[in-house]
């Protein structure tokens, strides 16, 4: 009985998916609005609302999504595959094979036990370290996606050093949090730092069109007391709302150097892959300055890994989620770019604006950046949201008298802590989604949840000091 019920309430929810598809398909394209933007939109909404409702599973969701923009007419083939050749999804795949290396060779293990003997008091102090050393490196990293090919490694490595693993049932008893946790600490740690992630300078190009000048420092100021607080408060919340099941671990750091002494020292392709991943993590770094790509330099570090068969061929075959994860991340990725090239996001944008003419600006201060929020769902990129509508908003906020500094900063502050929101609201998130220590309606639960604590705490703690620090 309960196998049949769960079977006619998938079957219930599948049906409202194709509903609202062809609902939103055949209702009158808007006027500003082109038939096929309407029509993708009709696409996107009905694929995201299948895998959040529980229809489908995101993959299977996003090539029916793909399939029927193209079959439809909808986006040309050419423009439908964009995303299979986009760098960013290839650095992604490569860091799944990177991070795969390291725990095969036992480093991750050796970090594992190295992270249990500094912090492993308790899994609570795990997610702090996670949180610290994210925003320390941070902004050495233009990029948060390769700032999470050096998160994720170490994190995978200490679920399963602690006895948590998906394919056995065990992913609650702290692999779960520890993989959030790191989602939450990237989103974070890219708006305290200008250089952290490669939207917020773009976000400043847009702002001087409107007479704000943002420094490295006067950003570092602006950001330092709400993202501070909320890097205090949040893994606690996520200790509160993903509990994992062990917390005291008295034993684990006097076990965990132990264990460390019973590896000894590093073996020939622990050597290598330390060597390959430290001069990749340096390179990374300084992709900026020297004007390298990233994905260049992920895809040297691992045929490198393959050259010395740290990693076979064998061992990249058995990674099939990869395989999924490249796959459903560059059909979303796609639908929501044609979103914007053909001017949805901008015309929603301008929608919203005009209904907040008249109202006072403080109130047109807090709709504007709780709109700009939640807006991200339609998105999956980080930069292309603020490409598409922070200029609108700051445009929308200018004319009915909202101070353009903390409107700035509030709206720049949101376009890295909404990364959260959804899976695929960042490039960064994609990594830890295909963990498989996070069911995708746990990711978008939990997302929502995050991203409106950080809201909060931006408004009210951020608020007062952006006012303070921007007169």
């Amino acid at each position: 009985m309960g196998a049949a019920t769960f079977l006619q309430g998938r079957l219930v929810r599948r049906a409202a998916s194709l509903v609202l598809a062809l609902g939103l398909w055949f209702l009158p394209v808007p006027a500003g609005l082109t038939a096929q933007s309407w029509h993708l939109f009709a696409i996107f909404i009905a694929t995201i609302f299948a895998v959040v409702a529980g229809a489908l599973p995101i993959l299977t969701a996003s090539l029916i999504g793909a399939g029927a923009a193209v079959l439809s007419g909808t986006l040309l083939p050419a423009k439908a595959w964009e995303g299979f050749a986009n760098g960013t999804i290839l650095l992604i795949v490569s860091a799944f094979l990177v991070a795969r290396a390291v725990v095969k060779c036992g480093l991750g293990k050796r970090l594992g036990y190295l992270v249990v003997s500094l912090f492993g008091r308790s899994t609570l102090g795990l997610g702090y370290s996670i949180f610290i050393l994210d925003a320390v490196i941070a902004p050495a990293f233009p990029s948060n996606t390769a700032r999470s090919g050096v998160l994720y490694p170490v994190i995978y490595s200490l679920a399963q050093s602690g006895g948590s693993r998906p394919e056995d049932g065990t992913q609650k008893r702290l692999g779960s949090y520890l993989m959030f946790c790191g989602m939450a600490s990237l989103c974070l740690s890219s708006g305290l730092w200008l250089t952290a992630m490669a939207g917020n300078a773009l976000g400043v190009e847009i702002a001087r069109n409107f007479g704000l000048t943002i420094t490295f420092g006067s950003w570092l100021v602006a950001s330092s007391v709400p993202t501070l607080a909320a890097f205090a408060l949040l893994p606690l919340l996520l200790y509160k709302i993903i509990p994992p099941e062990v917390k005291a671990t008295l034993d684990a750091p006097p076990a965990a150097r132990q264990a460390l002494r019973e590896m000894g020292g590093l073996s020939r392709d622990e050597k290598w892959v330390t060597g390959i991943f430290v001069g990749m993590v340096g390179l990374w770094a300084l992709s900026g300055t020297l004007h390298l790509d990233s994905t260049a330099v992920a895809f040297l570090g691992l045929g490198v890994l393959l050259a010395t068969d740290v990693l076979t061929l064998k061992d990249i075959a058995q990674e099939g989620d990869v395989l999924a994860t490249f796959i459903w991340f560059a059909v979303l990725y796609t639908l929501s770019s044609q979103l914007n090239e053909l001017g949805f996001m901008g015309f929603l944008g301008e929608q919203i604006a005009r209904g907040l003419v008249g109202i006072p600006w403080p109130a047109v201060y807090v709709v504007l950046i709780v709109l700009y929020v939640l807006m991200h769902y339609l998105f999956v990129s980080q930069t292309a949201h603020v490409l598409a509508l922070l200029g609108v908003f700051l445009d929308v906020g200018a004319k009915v008298g909202v101070p353009v500094a903390p409107l700035a900063f509030g709206l720049l502050f949101a376009s890295n802590y909404f990364a959260v929101i959804t899976p695929q609201g960042s490039s960064a998130n994609v990594i830890f989604a295909g963990s498989g220590y996070l069911t995708q309606g746990e990711l978008y639960k939990l997302g929502g949840l995050v991203t409106a604590f950080m809201l909060v705490i931006f408004l009210v703690v951020g608020t007062p000091w952006l006012m303070l620090v921007t007169r």
